[in-house]
């Protein structure tokens, strides 16, 4: 891994789609980022950063089935790779020391 998270929204969208197995769409990550902060985000910014995050291979992408009430538009589902999930403990891990913590480990994908 060469590639480091850059900020809070990296975070915080990994964090969101590690406790998504399934995988979330961009408008579902925007709503759970949302929840979480208490601030929205444009869905502009949030798809610049699932973009930058899939270019570092911290995210994967796949399309979900069309469905009729989308007018028969795919989903794209997005959702943490191992790379992504092994930035995120490490960004934890910086996290928990230089605030004195003792680092605690995310669960295995």
């Amino acid at each position: 891994m060469t590639d480091h998270l850059r900020g809070s929204l990296e975070v915080t969208l990994l964090s969101v789609l590690a406790g998504a197995p399934d995988g979330v769409s961009g408008l579902d990550a925007r709503r759970l980022v949302a929840e979480r902060t208490e601030r929205t985000y444009a869905v502009g910014a949030i798809y610049t950063v699932l973009q930058r995050l899939e270019d570092k291979g911290f995210v994967t992408v796949r399309v979900d089935e069309p469905r009729a009430m989308r007018g028969g538009r795919a989903r794209r589902l997005f959702s943490i790779s191992r790379d992504g999930r092994e930035a995120l403990e490490a960004f934890r891990r910086h996290a928990d020391l230089a605030w004195g913590r003792r680092p605690v480990a995310l669960a295995p994908l």
